[in-house]
Order: structure tokens, then C-alpha cells, then sequence
């Protein structure tokens, strides 16, 4: 029996076009969740004003934005691979939307904590696990690459939100700038979910890295026996505790520093940093995912994660200097971002697809453990301290351990793993 190859041809470039078109949907889902991480160091100010408390106090909120999106994250994936990732992943772009509409309502901070951080760390997490356990599946061969670009969309997406929200806070106040910008996030997510799906079931495992092609399938409680993977769980949280550390205080500590309000290059240096960050966390995703899929996971994480090391430290010493504090703290996310392309993709090689979401999501809950320690625990050690030198020394260090972790324990550890469970 002959083969039609003109429509074999057909069918292949549809299913190349389907997988673009997902990750199109997933990146535009992403950045309809980024702002209540990172525009949240533009509304401390205010709300500290609004809800008469300081700042260890409204931190909290903070982090428990990211507890509750990063700890309920492996329950999350079990409920996505149940329902469809379409369902799931518009339901939380509703609640991440509804969780700032809410906060303009509320008076007390026990409240804020229970809209903001409660509702909105449910629904980012639910859009974050689910939009990267899907495109891993259907970038088999790409992990790293796909994976960063739909993190791009969480790392960037605010830089169409940061100068606006800006504005609108100075011009109009606190709780209408959440009511507004909470009904177009909830909009813009749902409207892009609706175009989710799941790969057909080839489709997540054929073309594969050559170097995990028949490899078990872990299932999350298989994966969680596995040391292995509490190295990892170990490093991401040390990279996640050193950039929640920045991305929660910085508004702080650039007005500590004296920089917030100097004119840079035409703008304040604050909302033009905060842009700029927004770009390299973005830029950093796919562009160290696509070097990793080239050259190794752990290399790629040693070069990025002493990146931020030598940035940050450069930053602290030229703290003073608002052109560099603007320029530094760009590559300081530059060096920082990658974690959730690098760390998706390497779990994924290591436990395999079958069960990404579920597994992505245990290790996910590092991010809430970082945020607690970048978050309150840092402004208590800087409220304790006086002092922002303990809190950038302790991130500094961290990113140096992580950095050598990489490529002296985890890269032959899993070397041996996965030679171990070759099929």
C-alpha cells in the first residue's frame, strides 16, 4: 500500500502549527498573571498607607500570594490532568483577576490577605502549572525553550503594566487601579484559555531528547522517594528566596538607596528598572532554555546563577548610582529567570512527561518557601539590621551555593539517575 507523502506533509506541519498556537495561548495566559507578583513592589507604598501597617506586616501578602500558589500547585496538576487544562487554567485566570477587583473592596489587612494572596495565589498557581506541564508536552524535543517562552509571558508580561499601573496610582489611587487592571487580566486570560488542549497522546513523547528516550515514567509519589529530586527542590528554592527577595523590597531599598525618584534616560529610575527587569526575566527564560537544550541543563545553570552572583554584588557596590542601579538590576534578572525554564525542563528530563503537571507542581512549592524567606524574613533581618547589606549578602551567597551545586552534585548525580532508569 502506498503513502500519500504529500499528505503525511499535511498532517505534520497541522500538528506544527497546533503546537505554536499553544504555546501563543499559554504565553498570553502567563502574562495575564504576572502583575500581582511583579507590579506588587508598586502598590507596598500605598497599601501601607491605606491599611496603616508596615511593611514586614504587608509582606505577608506577598508571600502568601506565592505559598498558595506554589504548595496547593501538585493537588492543582492532579485536578488538570482530571478536568482538561482549559477548564482548570480559566478558571484561575478568573480568580487572579477577581483577587485584585476584590482587594480595591476590602479594609482590613486580614482581608487583603485572604483576596490577594489567598485567591490570587490559587489562581496564578493553577495557570502556572498547568500552561507549562502542557507545553512541555507538546515542545518534546524543546523542554527548556517552550517552557521558557510561557515563563517569559509570567517574567514579562507586567512590562505592559508597570508604567501604566504607575500612573494610574498616582492619578487615581489604590482601589481603582486594582479594579481596572484586575477586569482586563480576568478578561485576557479566560479569553486565551479557551484555546488550550492537550497534545495528542504521541505527540508528548515521540521525538524526544535522545537522552531520556525510554526512560521511566515517575509518578509523583515515585519522584518524591528520590533524593535527587530534593537537590533540586533544595536549589530552586535558594535561587527562588534570592530573586522574591528583589522583586517583593525593591521599591524599598531603591528608596533606602536614594535612586527611586532620579531621572534616568528621560523616566524615574524605579518603574524604568522595574521595565527593564521585566524584559531580561522574560528574555532570560527561553534564550537559557534554548542554550540548555543545546549544551546541558547544568552547565547552563552554573553560567546564569554566578551570573546573578557577580550582577547582584556589582548592583550592591553601585548602589548609589542610578544609571547603574537601573543597568545592573536588568542583568540581575537576567541571571535569575532562567530558574523557571531550567528547573521545568530538567525535571521533566530526569521523571519524565507522563506526569509533568503533577510533578512540575511538587517542585514548584520551592517558590513558597523562597518567598517566605525573601519576603517577611528579609525585611525583618533589614528592620532588625538597619541594614540592606545582610539581606543582599545572604542572596549573593545563595546564588554562589547553587551555582556550584549545579555543576559539581547535581549534573553527575543525575547522570547516574538517569543511567540508572534507562530503558
Amino acid at each position: 500500500m502506498s503513502v500519500d507523502t504529500s499528505e503525511l506533509a499535511g498532517v505534520a506541519g497541522a500538528a506544527t502549527h497546533e503546537k505554536w498556537k499553544q504555546l501563543g495561548y499559554g504565553l498570553l495566559c502567563m502574562a495575564a498573571i504576572s502583575s500581582p507578583q511583579y507590579v506588587w513592589t508598586l502598590l507596598t507604598k500605598p497599601m501601607m498607607a491605606q491599611f496603616s501597617v508596615g511593611l514586614p506586616e504587608l509582606q505577608v501578602t506577598f508571600s502568601l500570594l506565592i505559598i498558595l500558589q506554589t504548595f496547593f500547585s501538585p493537588f492543582q496538576g492532579k485536578l488538570i490532568d482530571y478536568f482538561g487544562a482549559r477548564r482548570l487554567i480559566a478558571l484561575g485566570t478568573l480568580l487572579s483577576g477577581l483577587s485584585w477587583v476584590l482587594s480595591a473592596q476590602v479594609h482590613q489587612l486580614a482581608m487583603l490577605y485572604l483576596v490577594y494572596g489567598g485567591l490570587g495565589g490559587l489562581g496564578t498557581g493553577i495557570v502556572y502549572v498547568g500552561v507549562v506541564g502542557l507545553v512541555v508536552q507538546w515542545f518534546p524535543s524543546q523542554r527548556g525553550f517552550a517552557a521558557g517562552i510561557v515563563a517569559a509571558g509570567y517574567g514579562m508580561g507586567a512590562i505592559v503594566t508597570t508604567f501604566p499601573v504607575s500612573h494610574l496610582l498616582d492619578t487615581r489611587g489604590l482601589n481603582f487601579t486594582l479594579t481596572v487592571f484586575g477586569l482586563m487580566f480576568a478578561m485576557v486570560g479566560f479569553l486565551a484559555s479557551q484555546g488550550l488542549k492537550h497534545p495528542p497522546a504521541s505527540d508528548s513523547t515521540e521525538a524526544a531528547h535522545p537522552a531520556v528516550q525510554g526512560q521511566k515514567q515517575f509518578t509523583a509519589p515515585e519522584m518524591l522517594r528520590q533524593p535527587l529530586f530534593w537537590l533540586m527542590f533544595c536549589m530552586m528554592t535558594f535561587m527562588a528566596t534570592s530573586g522574591l527577595m528583589v522583586t517583593s523590597q525593591m521599591a524599598i531599598f531603591s528608596r533606602d538607596f536614594g535612586v527611586s525618584q532620579v531621572v534616568v534616560f528621560g523616566m524615574a529610575a524605579l518603574p524604568l528598572a522595574l521595565t527593564l527587569d521585566r524584559f531580561t526575566n522574560g528574555l532570560t527564560r527561553p534564550l537559557f532554555g534554548f542554550i540548555s537544550d543545546k549544551f546541558g541543563r547544568e552547565q547552563t545553570m552554573f553560567i546564569a546563577f554566578a551570573l546573578e552572583a557577580v550582577a547582584m554584588t556589582l548592583w550592591l557596590l553601585c548602589r548609589q548610582d542610578a544609571v547603574l542601579f537601573v543597568l545592573l538590576s536588568g542583568v540581575v534578572f537576567l541571571g535569575w529567570g532562567e530558574i523557571f525554564s531550567l528547573f521545568p525542563a530538567t525535571l521533566t528530563d530526569t521523571f519524565g512527561t507522563r506526569h509533568s503537571t503533577t510533578n512540575y507542581g511538587c517542585l514548584y512549592m520551592s517558590q513558597g518557601i523562597g518567598s517566605v524567606a525573601g519576603g517577611p524574613l528579609a525585611a525583618l533581618l533589614h528592620q532588625h539590621t538597619h541594614s540592606w547589606l545582610p539581606v543582599f549578602g545572604s542572596a549573593i551567597a545563595l546564588d554562589i551555593i547553587t551555582a556550584f551545586l549545579a555543576l559539581l552534585v547535581l549534573r553527575p548525580v543525575r547522570q547516574r539517575f538517569l543511567r540508572r532508569h534507562q530503558g
